[in-house]
């Protein structure tokens, strides 16, 4: 978009998407540190965060192609014993 085409109307459009982009990212950084927050306090009463991340991730997923991952990790594991 040239200069000379930014009419009022469009300029108020585009602050209003930059406002609105900039609110998200303050509300995704307040999200992103009250995550840590949870995950220290389970570190600190002795979880493994390393564990719980991947839980997390597990059940994000869709069930069906979380047991045909599961089910591919187990082949390929059976087929790796005793192999180092």
């Amino acid at each position: 978009m040239t200069k000379e085409i930014v009419n009022q109307e469009t300029r108020d459009q585009l602050i209003k998407y930059i406002e609105g982009i900039e609110n998200y990212e303050a509300e995704k950084q307040e999200i992103v540190e009250r995550l840590k927050e949870i995950y220290d306090e389970a570190k600190s009463t002795g979880f493994d965060v390393k564990v719980i991340r991947k839980i997390v991730a597990e059940r994000k997923k869709d069930p069906a192609k979380l047991e045909e991952e599961q089910y591919l990790l187990e082949t390929y594991k059976d087929a790796l014993k005793g192999v180092k």
